[in-house]
């Protein structure tokens, strides 16, 4: 029986979607271009990159560009493995149509530099027993690629993804099984994504500490946190306590959609602290309506539930304080 036909009969087991775990999905396929200097030069403007690393004739690759070196643009991949669609003709046969995309994790192992020759390897590295999320329920399936300049090998690129049956689609698993998994959590604040390079951001959390990174190099704060210097590419940083003072640099007031556990309306706050960088987060202490950009803020930490703390900014002035 083929694979597209055995789904279609809804038995989908997990012990069958396990068995994709480790296909090679491609080896040693080539990049559509080697590094250069103009994918650079437009990839900086859009992120409105300035760092000098990344300008004259010694620049580098931002590192963050380690996956447009592989993508296969509008004409697609050639060379791929029936891995990808294999996988994903057993979940769309299942009920699980829907897909989005939902983090990915970047290993950094050497600069990227105009003329190398880019090639990856890719691997189907898991695929998750079934979840429910708020979304739907469905399956997380995540992809490792290894990207290699001139054989080198120069960083992993790990995406996840969720191929999902829509919450509350007539017949979907979500409206059955799952509606008591989600009836339990629907009042719970979203999870925030944990990883190798925020670890230390939410450890200082829980210790009622707000640590910003600074470059060893050229001292440069930065935040959010991220592997490298975005002002001299640096490697090498260390973490240090923000005095948790800053005022409103920008804000929106979120009045829909309504989500579970959010009352709107609510302000959400782009806050420069005193240390130079800017930090999201909500703005407390004052009714939605009355916050302004340039209220001065000071950092507290809200408990929104048994296992979640979370840093917000309470203004110190124009209500309470």
């Amino acid at each position: 029986m083929s694979v597209v036909s055995s789904a279609r009969q809804g038995e989908l087991s997990y012990e069958e979607l396990r068995g994709f775990e480790g296909r090679v999905a491609a080896t040693a396929s080539p990049g559509k271009d080697p590094v250069n200097a103009p994918m650079i030069r437009h990839w900086c403007e859009a992120m409105g990159d300035t760092g000098p690393a990344y300008q004259g004739p010694d620049a580098i690759a931002p590192p963050t560009m380690l996956q447009a070196w592989t993508m296969g643009g509008l004409s697609g991949y050639e060379g791929r493995s029936p891995a990808h669609d294999e996988l994903f003709a057993l979940l769309d046969g299942a009920g699980y149509t829907s897909v989005v995309a939902t983090d990915c994790e970047q290993e950094y192992l050497r600069p990227l530099r105009p003329g190398d020759e880019i090639t990856y390897d890719s691997v189907i590295e898991s695929v998750s027993p079934l979840k429910t999320t708020k979304l739907g329920t469905g399956h997380f399936v995540t992809t490792r690629m290894d990207v290699r300049a001139n054989g080198e090998l120069a960083g992993t690129h790990r995406f996840r993804i969720l191929k999902y049956a829509p919450a509350g689609r007539a017949g979907s698993r979500t409206a059955t099984a799952g509606s008591a998994v989600a009836g339990a959590e629907r009042k719970l604040r979203p999870r925030p994504v944990v990883n190798r390079d925020n670890a230390g951001f939410w450890e200082g959390v829980a210790e009622h500490r707000l640590l910003i990174q600074r470059c060893r190099t050229c001292e440069t704060p930065r935040f959010p946190w991220l592997p490298g210097c975005n002002a001299c590419g640096g490697q090498e940083w260390d973490a240090v306590e923000a005095s948790g003072l800053g005022t409103v640099f920008s804000y929106v007031v979120m009045h829909h959609p309504p989500f579970p556990a959010f009352d709107p309306p609510y302000a959400v706050g782009l806050v420069e602290l005193a240390e130079g960088v800017r930090i999201v987060s909500n703005v407390v202490g004052v009714p939605y309506d009355k916050v302004r950009i340039g209220m001065p803020v000071r950092l507290e930490f809200l408990r929104v539930d048994d296992e979640l703390e979370l840093p917000v900014f309470r203004a110190v002035e124009g209500g309470e304080a």
